[in-house]
């Protein structure tokens, strides 16, 4: 298996492990989907590492959730909401559970079963102060999402915007985007951009 994938087996079954928080070392299950790559444990580490001091009581979009394990750990380490959206029910219908299993109190998540662009479009002025974007690779959306997120001002003032994608992928940046941090992780580039407006 991809180790990118960082999927955890117990039994056949793969699993995420959400890493620090109130939910620490807790597995949960994942489907196997095509498509469907939880990013890996050490991106994660990192990445939350870099959102230290700006995610306890944000608002976050997790657009394209797939596993939830990036909203998941988002919760657990003290974001105020986050919003999860997953077009394919299955993968849904489990993140579902695990937010009931983790008993994650309702008024901090919410998950919509449906396709991430059209819910981009149909929303406006809603500031999102972290905004996950990690879609299967081969739709190759992230142009497309990041443009609706400006176009549909759908981000605070000085949000922080997480791209995960395969290192050829080339996109423009909004303006008022600039890169945070980055890093390489094998064939997987994850930037961190601050938006300026």
């Amino acid at each position: 298996m991809n180790k990118a994938r960082s999927k955890q087996r117990q039994h056949g079954q793969s699993k995420i492990r959400i890493i620090a928080g109130q939910w620490r070392r807790r597995l949960l299950p994942v489907c196997e989907l095509d498509g469907l790559r939880p990013t890996g444990d050490r991106v994660r580490e990192t990445l939350f590492n870099w959102l230290a001091t700006e995610l306890y009581g944000a608002a976050c979009l997790d657009l394209y959730a797939g596993s939830g394990a990036l909203g998941l750990e988002a919760l657990s380490r003290g974001a105020g909401f986050v919003q999860f959206i997953e077009t394919h029910s299955q993968a849904a219908s489990q993140l579902k559970d695990n937010l009931l299993t983790l008993k994650a109190e309702p008024d901090r998540w919410q998950l919509y079963n449906g396709d991430a662009v059209t819910w981009l479009k149909q929303q406006h002025n809603k500031e999102f102060k972290l905004v996950f974007v990690d879609p299967p690779f081969a739709a190759e959306l992230w142009q497309t999402s990041l443009t609706a997120l400006v176009e549909q001002k759908l981000l605070a003032d000085e949000a922080l915007i997480y791209v995960e994608s395969p290192n050829e992928t080339k996109f423009e940046l909004p303006e008022g985007f600039v890169v945070h941090k980055q890093l390489k992780a094998g064939a997987v580039t994850v930037q961190l951009f601050r938006y300026l407006g």
